[in-house]
Formats: C-alpha cells, structure tokens, sequence
C-alpha cells in the first residue's frame, strides 16, 4: 500500500472525526454550557466525579472526554460508563430502539516494512491511523449486569478528598507563594501565584484555582515546552494555553473528586 495514500486518508479521517466531535462542543457552548464544568450532576456506583469510563472501567483520554461529557451533559445521564453495541450484546443486554450513539476515537499506529525509494532499503515507518466508533451510555442500554446500575456508595467526606488534593499538589514540586487578589503562573520565576487560602468561598474552589494554574505550570520548557506565541492577554496563544488550563484542570478535578466550579474571581492568567 502506498504511504502517501495511507497517511492522506488518515489525515482526511482524522479530520472528519474531530471536525464531528469539535461541533458538537462547540454546539454545546453557543447554548452557553461549558461540558467541562460540573458534567457529574448525579449519583452513580462509579462515581460521583469521574471521567468518562469504558466498559472494563478504564477511563478514557483526551478528546473522547469532552465528546462523552458533552453528550451527557446534553441528554442527563448521570452515569459515566459508556459502552459499544456489541459489547452489550456480549454481556446478554442491549441497546434500547431509537437510542442514538455518542461518538468517541481510537488512535493508534502500526509499523511497517518498506522500500526506501532512494537506497533501496528495507526501513521500518510508522504510520498512525485513527478511527471513529459510537458508544451508548449504560443508560440508554436495557438488561445489564447490576454492577453498571448500582447507586453510588457514600462519597469521600469532604476533608478526606481536600487532604487527597493538598498531597498531590504537594508531590508536583510545583513552587506556590501567596498574596494579592489574582491567581497566576509567572514563567520568568517557574512559580505560582496565588490569593490566600482564606479568600476563597471553599476549599474545593481553591484547589480549583491551583489545578488551573498547575495546568499553566506544565506549559515551561522544562516540562512540556507547550507554547502557543504570544502570551499577552486576548491574543490567540494566551486563548489557546487558557483553554488548555481549563480543560486540563477539568480533567484533574474529575480525578481528584474535586467540584470545578466556574471562576468569577481569582481570574487566572501567564504573568511574564
């Protein structure tokens, strides 16, 4: 098979699946919900504050988490796990008539043995591929095994889940002063700024704010070397890398069992 031709049609695939997920985000967002924010608004066995999970209970990752919230979000499911038509039918239940599917993707490559056009050379190439497939909320699927419609157990008290948070913050090694009324990453000193503890409304709105800001933190050359330009407040990097801290700190509440709330004050941004 030619590579040119499999890394054209990926590319065109790869684009068509998340020109259909970005829509559907984007849908949500003219109707002025963010499908990050608080899209656990119920009780479920898996949890009440979770990423989107699979059927095996392994969460998914990057774009199927905004896809799957959104979808939620959109047609209130409280619970997180999503599943294929086949696997219901594998495990003796099955899809409900006129239930319509949510779309996730799977990536991944595969490597191959080529000809090198100009030695001549057996060489090995990778070539990623990415594929478009549709899951059905555990809510949408009748006859179940009981362990995927179970009522949530008893939540974390609130202290317990505050001390879970202050540990990992702690082990990022991420460095945090205090004072002031906003909340920032400052690249030129590799720090973290923020309001005292005692301005906040709540503890979980505080830890909010430092899971945002941590996003920030990730961004130096000495860690993911993320830069998107210009940082100056309303132009398109600053855009960019503050949507990045906002979903990167939803996806960080979700596993810490934290309630992200939006922010009206404390409004974070990169100081240089």
């Amino acid at each position: 098979m030619n590579t040119c031709t499999v890394n054209d049609n990926t590319q065109s695939s790869k684009q068509d699946i998340y020109a259909r997920i970005t829509g559907q985000i984007v849908a949500a967002l003219e109707t002025g919900v963010r499908p990050w924010v608080r899209p656990w608004n119920a009780e479920h066995a898996a949890g009440r504050i979770t990423r989107p999970l699979r059927h095996n209970g392994q969460p998914y990752t990057g774009i199927n988490i905004l896809s799957l919230w959104a979808s939620a979000t959109a047609q209130g499911f409280a619970a997180p796990i999503w599943m294929t038509y086949r696997q219901a039918t594998e495990l003796g239940a099955n899809v409900r008539k006129g239930e319509k599917g949510s779309p996730v993707v799977y990536a991944n490559s595969i490597t191959r043995n080529e000809t090198d056009a100009d030695s001549g050379a057996e060489v090995e190439r990778d070539i990623h591929f990415l594929k478009g497939y549709t899951v059905f909320n555990v809510e949408q699927i009748e006859g179940l095994p009981a362990q995927y419609t179970a009522p949530a157990s008893p939540r974390l008290d609130v202290p317990a889940r505050i001390a879970r948070a202050e540990s990992f913050f702690a082990a990022t090694g991420a460095t945090i002063s205090y004072g002031g009324n906003r909340a920032f990453y400052r690249p030129s000193t590799d720090s973290i700024v923020l309001p005292s503890f005692e301005t906040f409304r709540d503890a979980e709105s505080f830890y909010a704010t430092v899971s945002h800001e941590c996003i920030h933190w990730t961004s130096s050359e000495s860690r993911l070397a993320r830069d998107f330009g210009s940082r100056r407040f309303g132009s398109e990097g600053y855009a960019i890398e503050e949507l990045v801290a906002e979903l990167g700190s939803a996806f960080l509440c979700a596993d810490l069992d934290l309630t992200l709330e939006p922010r009206e004050d404390h409004a974070a941004y990169i100081a240089t």
